[in-house]
């Protein structure tokens, strides 16, 4: 593998940082001045990557997004049966919902929704892909129902993931985000299982609840 150019290996270590600014304290109280400071860089470096808040807040997301999907590639290529799948990829999001200010997914729908609308499409894509991947093999093992449409339910499960980051359905303050991933992961892998499925479901339940559910 080619290492990065120098000028790209800067950019995207001050995104990777950014970033976690943005998820420490959110985005609409972060201004490019508190940035910077935050950074412990001037203003004029931090333009010389971005022009202006918009396009550092994509950049962040874009690289979120990417480091996740990276994440879950590898996880799906383990070869692991897709009960066990799920639960390391319910543990990865779990982990990174953690991570979350309360305030990011309505600052990003509302005051950056285009670039949010933009990168969110490509996501999608990629979970449409691993959920659909998931179910036909859960299918294939047994674990899963041999009736499932599959289409149909990993368009319902991407729309329930969106229901999770809704602030008005599930305050932040009476419940994480983190906590409304767990309950769903759990009603969508019992909704989907066979009774096979489920008997193991139960079986791994206990050793993975403390991460994952």
């Amino acid at each position: 593998m080619f290492a990065l150019p120098m000028v790209e290996q800067k950019e995207e270590q001050l995104i990777f940082r950014a970033l976690g600014v943005f998820m420490r304290f959110g985005i609409k109280s972060v201004t490019m001045d508190d940035m910077a400071k935050k950074l412990g860089v001037s203003k004029k470096t931090l333009y010389l990557y971005v022009r202006d808040k918009d396009e550092l807040v994509r950049k962040c997301l874009q690289l979120r997004c990417d480091m996740e999907c990276q994440h879950i590639d590898v996880i799906t290529e383990r070869d692991l049966n897709a009960i066990d799948e799920m639960f390391e990829i319910s543990q990865f999001i779990s982990s990174m919902l953690r991570e979350l200010h309360p305030s990011i997914h309505y600052d990003l729908e509302k005051y950056h929704s285009e670039s949010f609308s933009q990168v969110m499409e490509q996501h999608m894509k990629h979970v449409y892909r691993v959920m659909s991947s998931n179910l036909k093999k859960g299918m294939e093992e047994g674990l899963y129902r041999d009736d499932l449409n599959v289409d149909v339910i990993t368009k319902i499960y991407i729309r329930k993931v969106d229901v999770v980051f809704d602030a008005e359905v599930f305050p932040p303050e009476e419940i994480s985000f983190e906590e409304v991933y767990k309950i769903m992961f759990r009603y969508h892998i019992l909704g989907v299982a066979s009774h096979k499925g489920i008997a193991y479901f139960d079986q791994q339940y206990d050793q993975h609840k403390q991460l994952a559910l």
